[in-house]
């Protein structure tokens, strides 16, 4: 603190030096170096209010609060329009108390004040640059070549960055791709830029290129996407700077210079919601979220609060979980806004008994037991969850008056061959079943695989690829379906507000994706060779799973809804037989482990 404040003060000596300087050489030059003793005399009586006010104007400025060593654009023009207003103010002041000296020497000054103080900080800015490009000339042995792929403010930002720590990092940016021809050629901050993107795997390989950093954050997904492959194509790792949606949604900001991911491949262009439709149901209402500390559960709430409600109840099991998202909302929301509530949904009484003391207006059921082959060694609790308490959930929903009621499903209840998928298909069911009989509007919405959950695919071979191998694929023609957690999150709450009841929603999910080019894509994004750095091993399919996915059945009939991406049915469900079907469920699983699984099958199917 006494350093800083050091360092100010010896900024306004300077500065009080350099002024009256400026001014005694104004006088030389106005004369001809013969200053009549008048203008000494009043120079004399008159410097010491002279320079107050012009440091005063300095310090309105904040000139002093500036790190001169990082100087920019900005810095310079507040630096100008501090010196001339100063010199004004002198000019007027002296005016006024009819102390004037000739109007030229107030203009020679202001000439010499900008000459000398400008230079004089601008001088810690050009010794910045120097020093930085001696550096860049003296190269460690383990110096990283950097191509960066845009040549707009968002590249001259991604270059400063990587100049600015380049020791720390040791990095050299050689260039920069750009696709308008305009600037093929050109140089930005003495980097050239090399030419288009469709050059970027001969440059890689010409410029032994170790990094590529993407820097086009207003450019569409496809785009980046096309990039990305390229970069994929010539195995070298790649880094970017958030996509524009993400930066204004606060999500990340402009200097997250990340890892490009997978995700990045995958992902599509930001949705657009009906956002007059979604806050006409969650605007000022009370909304539950089961499962809100899971990957699901905890996106539902981030975006859900966007919509103002007058408040959320976060419910879960688990409290580590429920805590990380309760701390993370409670740094941006309001504390009255938001409320944990650990509460299992197999306990039927606490959950009536949270349901009769909040009131909640919306329920969007996220709890489930998800992991396949985790589910085929304990079915049991994946009836007791996924079944007895998604029932336990959608009931005291409907005995207490909830306006909606959105079920999180899974393209595994599709024809399910697993006790998860079964399990959410009863689920699906059970809420069928309510809502011909409930005055609350009930839906399901189901999609495929989120990339990035807890327990998925990706964080597993990105395990395996930090360890050197070998990533793990179950058989090479597995195909699945994946989907941006904050993308089906978006979708699940647009679907809501679309709901009459006992509509099953389904997600358009895109083309499904090979699990083994998702790995060799992995692979490749982290810099190495598939097969050659890193080999790839095939396990055999699991108990329980499937080599592709459905989204919907043959019976089931999809129709088109205002959303582009969402598809929507209505199932058939006789619920005298389900009510049958769960109570002897419900006798199995106290006393006939061996006979559960062929119940399970039966259940699941119990429609029309």
């Amino acid at each position: 603190m006494t350093m800083k404040y050091l360092k100010r003060g010896l900024q306004v000596i300077v500065d009080i030096y350099l002024f009256n300087l400026s001014f005694i050489m104004a006088l030389l030059f106005r004369f001809d170096g013969l200053i009549p003793e008048e203008y000494i005399l009043l120079f004399q009586d008159s410097f010491w209010w002279m320079t107050l006010i012009f440091i005063l104007t300095c310090a309105i400025f904040r000139l002093y609060h500036r790190l001169w060593n990082y100087a920019s654009i900005h810095d310079v023009i507040v630096l100008g329009t501090a010196i001339t207003i100063g010199t004004v103010a002198v000019f007027s002041i002296t005016v006024s108390f009819g102390a004037m000296f000739p109007r030229s020497i107030y203009l020679i000054s202001l000439f010499l004040n900008l000459v000398l103080l400008g230079g004089y900080r601008l001088g810690f800015r050009i010794l910045n640059i120097y020093k930085r490009l001696r550096l860049s000339k003296i190269e460690p042995k383990n110096t990283k070549n950097v191509l960066i792929v845009g040549a707009g403010n968002a590249g001259n930002m991604a270059l400063k960055e990587t100049s600015r720590h380049q020791e720390d990092l040791s990095v050299k940016v050689v260039g920069f791709l750009d696709d308008d021809p305009e600037k093929e050629g050109c140089r930005i901050n003495g980097v050239k830029v090399l030419g288009s993107t469709d050059k970027l795997k001969e440059v890689c390989t010409k410029k032994h290129i170790d990094e590529v950093i993407i820097a086009i954050p207003s450019a569409s997904q496809q785009n980046i996407k096309n990039i990305i492959r390229k970069c994929s194509d010539a195995s070298v790792k790649t880094k970017i700077i958030p996509a524009v949606h993400d930066l204004i949604s606060g999500r990340v900001s402009v200097n997250s210079i990340r890892d490009v991911d997978i995700e990045d491949l995958l992902k599509r262009d930001p949705i657009n919601l009906n956002i007059s439709q979604i806050a006409g149901y969650l605007q000022n209402k009370t909304v539950l979220v089961t499962g809100a500390g899971g990957s699901i559960g905890s996106e539902l709430v981030r975006q859900i609060i966007n919509f103002n409600p007058s408040k959320i109840i976060i419910l879960g099991h688990g409290e580590n979980s429920i805590f990380n998202i309760y701390k993370e909302l409670l740094s941006k929301f309001p504390k009255d806004k938001i409320y944990p509530n650990i509460t299992d949904i197999k306990d039927r009484e606490k959950v009536f008994q949270v349901f009769y003391e909040e009131k909640p207006d919306v329920v969007f059921h996220a709890a489930a037991h998800k992991h396949v082959p985790l589910m085929e060694e304990n079915p049991i609790e994946a009836v007791k969850n996924n079944i007895f308490g998604t029932k336990n959930v959608s009931e005291a929903a409907s005995t207490y008056g909830c306006e909606r009621f959105v079920l999180i499903s899974t393209d595994k209840a599709v024809n399910p061959t697993n006790v998860m998928g079964a399990t959410k298909r009863v689920a699906e069911l059970i809420i069928q079943k309510l809502s011909k009989e409930s005055t609350t509007r009930f839906c399901a919405v189901r999609f495929g695989n989120v990339l990035g959950s807890r327990g998925s695919v990706v964080p597993h071979f990105k395990e395996q690829i930090k360890q050197g191998g070998p990533v793990t694929v179950t058989h090479p023609d597995m195909t699945r379906y994946f989907m941006t957690i904050p993308e089906a999150s978006q979708l699940v709450i647009e679907a809501g507000g679309m709901s009459d009841s006992g509509e099953l929603f389904v997600l358009d999910m895109g083309e499904p994706v090979k699990i083994v080019d998702l790995a060799r894509n992995l692979i490749k994004l982290s810099g190495f060779e598939p097969e050659k750095d890193i080999p790839i091993t095939y396990t055999g399919i699991r108990p329980g799973e499937k080599l592709y996915e459905d989204l919907f059945t043959e019976q089931e009939q999809m129709s088109s809804t205002t959303h582009d991406k969402i598809f929507i049915t209505k199932g058939t469900t006789n619920g005298q037989d389900l009510n049958h079907e769960l109570t002897e469920l419900e006798d199995i699983i106290k006393t006939d482990f061996s006979f559960l699984k062929k119940q399970l099958e039966v259940d699941s199917k119990t429609v029309k």
